[in-house]
């Protein structure tokens, strides 16, 4: 998994896109560490073109691995043994610290037996190997190989005893490009192998469908969203393909916490409709551990940010909380992973059975993003 990355200058690091100089960014599964910018793997869909680095194709490192880590240690939204964390392959500097929290990796790359070796070795850390498989064999869309990901999935589970664990991150999903009978079918016997599957959708921002416009590529949607996209029809579609002994979920934190064994720690528990396709073990775990914050432990939680002074809260069920007056996402995640339990913000409402994601091919959905 190691490689050496040769690291940019100064002056070549001022030239970025502010975007693409955020070592460390809170995304909904956890805290991410992205100190490397570029990547040749030239998929369609990445959302490098939101960062105006597509054509980037050689990874460079911002700084070295030791400084990355320190960047994240440090940073104001890391809580020791409390947030769940994304990085390229530093599980092993988290380790030597004694941090016990999930450490998900998110690779399309190939893995050798040694990996099992060194990965065996972790003793603190809850490392989840998140396996990126789509199926697609449009190689305008997505050149490198689908089967990468899967023999290397196959490979790191092989093992019956383990320290970490794999999940089959089966995305995206877009109709019309990988949702025949037969990609359903060959996700539903590769699942069979990971110790979870999380199944998701398409980004489709601006960028990327101007990106596809341009070089003539077949247009997924009509429209662009903030949120992923997943059809009704196509969600029906999966969920048929599977059976209750495939452990399936719609969200990443439930697969990587079901393979754990541990509560979903962004607490989705408190929306059913969400919740309805998990093993009947997990769901009875995460209702133990769910608990409603008050609003004055939402306050207090979020008065250690300073980007949340002017956070309101609007409501509280045992849904979620909704809140308001956070400029950007990124606090709002931090209060959800410190409270275990959803945090919506006003603007941006979550429709029953929608399960927060963007209102396209969704009967009797308003325009919400």
């Amino acid at each position: 998994m190691a490689t050496r990355v040769d690291l940019l200058s100064r002056d070549q690091i001022d030239k970025l896109p502010d975007p693409a100089r955020e070592v460390v960014e809170y995304r909904k599964s956890g805290l991410s560490l992205n100190h490397i910018q570029g990547c040749p793997l030239d998929c369609a869909y990445c959302i490098r073109h939101t960062y105006g680095l597509w054509d980037q194709g050689v990874p460079r490192a911002l700084m070295s691995d030791a400084q990355a880590v320190e960047e994240l240690v440090t940073h104001r939204y890391f809580q020791p043994h409390v947030t769940p964390v994304q990085v390229f392959n530093r599980a092993t500097d988290l380790d030597e610290r004694e941090l016990t929290n999930h450490v998900l990796v998110i690779t399309r790359h190939q893995m050798k037996p040694e990996d099992i070796e060194r990965l065996n070795q972790l003793r603190h850390t809850k490392l989840t190997l998140l396996f990126t498989f789509s199926g697609i064999d449009n190689k305008d869309v997505e050149p490198y190989p689908s089967s990468v990901a899967a023999e290397s999935l196959k490979l790191m589970s092989r093992p019956a005893r383990r320290r970490y664990r794999t999940v089959l991150y089966w995305r995206p999903l877009v109709p019309g490009l990988n949702d025949t009978p037969e990609h359903l079918d060959a996700a539903y016997r590769l699942a069979q192998h990971a110790d979870a599957t999380v199944f998701t959708g398409l980004f489709y921002r601006d960028e990327i469908a101007e990106y596809y416009k341009a070089n003539g590529l077949p247009e997924p949607y009509e429209d662009t969203a903030r949120r992923k996209i997943v059809p009704e029809t196509l969600e029906q579609r999966v969920l048929a393909t599977f059976d209750a002994a495939t452990p399936l979920f719609r969200k990443t934190s439930c697969a990587v916490a079901y393979a754990h064994g541990l509560p979903d720690y962004n607490g989705h528990i408190g929306i059913p409709e969400l919740c309805d396709i998990c093993p009947l073990s997990q769901l009875e775990l995460c209702r133990n551990a769910h608990t409603q914050p008050s609003p004055d432990r939402i306050r207090e939680v979020a008065a250690t940010l300073p980007e949340a002074r002017g956070l309101v809260v609007v409501d509280i069920t045992e849904r979620a909380a909704v809140v308001s007056g956070l400029e950007t996402e990124q606090p709002r995640y931090y209060l959800q992973h410190a409270l275990g339990f959803q945090v919506h913000d006003v603007r941006h409402p979550h429709r029953e059975r929608r399960h927060g994601r963007a209102e396209i091919g969704w009967k009797g959905e308003t325009q919400d993003d």
